[in-house]
């Protein structure tokens, strides 16, 4: 009878190895590439964009440009060639690196991208890979590096950032590529690319130049930006959670930040700013009209702070606005 328990038990411990040895061999493969297409709406302008993404975590951490997500009141992450569609949340951004992480909604087994420890060189090859012309199916452009430590100005026509410590490449970097990797022979990132020379690419600089000239922003300082937003540290730079929305559209006039727009409903228009007063301060300190957006990214959601204002006829006063939850900037 020992005998008989003791091959059941050997029987019954090989059939469970079994089924654990099928389950995984069974288990489904990672979803995507790594890369991804990001589709934003752009509400307060009634405008879309496109842009690329890396897939940093399984669980749907996503590297990218900011100005792909800025001003956008809603994300969706699509897997090209998978039909799986996600919607994002921002989990913070740098404005000045143009860097920003995003988090997918019930997201899992994603696949990831993989990062060059190396440092890029001058000729090295390299392939763009991305959403170029914002058509939602992945392309790729071949190239070489042909710069690297390089400084820019890159611009949207609205604002405008100083970029540093760039790699130049003459891959044919296209509007829609913003975020997406720049890759090396062994398929490893090198780079996320952000801005171009031509191709329609709004983020960019002369769109009819005869050859294509493009710049990334080395993986090395992305992930380094990246793991802070992903860690919750803000600082002077970095942005993490939610943005604080006045509800207003801020020009400079002759040194003042005038209103040129009041969003209808939002916490401005309730407290009753209008089209034409000048902010003067806010919570006592002075602004300028980039002042305005760089002291409400101190602030979050929820927060109340006093705007003192001069209206059209000259009359000063003063509200206290409570911040709603808006578009990253």
């Amino acid at each position: 009878m020992r005998i008989r328990i003791a091959l059941l038990l050997v029987a019954l411990l090989a059939a469970a190895l079994a089924a654990r040895l099928a389950f995984a061999g069974t288990s489904a493969a990672p979803i995507g590439t790594g890369v991804v297409v990001i589709d934003t709406t752009l509400g307060y302008q009634a405008a879309q964009a496109a842009g690329t993404g890396m897939v940093l975590t399984s669980n749907g951490e996503i590297l990218t440009n900011n100005h792909v997500i800025a001003g956008s009141t809603a994300l969706t992450v699509v897997v090209p060639g998978t039909g799986r569609r996600y919607g994002a949340t921002v989990a913070g951004y740098d404005v000045a690196a143009d860097v920003a992480v995003l988090r997918l909604k019930n997201a899992s087994n994603l696949k990831t991208v993989s990062a060059s420890t190396a440092k890029a060189a001058l000729g090295q090859h390299v392939r763009a890979v991305g959403n170029a012309g914002g058509t939602g199916t992945l392309t790729t452009a071949a190239g070489r590096i042909t710069g690297v430590g390089k400084t820019i100005t890159a611009t949207d026509g609205e604002t405008s950032e100083r970029l540093t410590g760039l790699l130049e490449t003459d891959a044919d970097v296209q509007a829609g590529d913003s975020g997406g990797p720049l890759l090396d022979t062994a398929g490893r990132v090198v780079g996320m690319d952000t801005a171009a020379s031509r191709g329609g690419f709004g983020y960019g600089f002369d769109e009819t130049a005869a050859t294509p000239d493009a710049y990334a922003i080395p993986i090395a300082r992305a992930l380094s930006i990246a793991d802070q937003i992903s860690s919750g540290k803000s600082s002077a730079a970095v942005h993490i959670g939610g943005t604080a929305f006045l509800g207003v559209q801020v020009e400079s006039l002759d040194g003042n930040a005038v209103i040129a727009a009041v969003v209808p409903g939002g916490p401005a228009a309730r407290a009753g700013l209008a089209r034409g007063d000048a902010i003067t301060a806010i919570d006592g300190r002075q602004v300028t009209a980039a002042g305005v957006r760089t002291y409400l990214l101190t602030k979050k959601p929820g927060a109340t702070v006093t705007v003192s204002y001069r209206d059209a006829a000259g009359n000063a006063g003063s509200v206290h606005v409570t911040l709603a939850s808006g578009p990253p900037q």
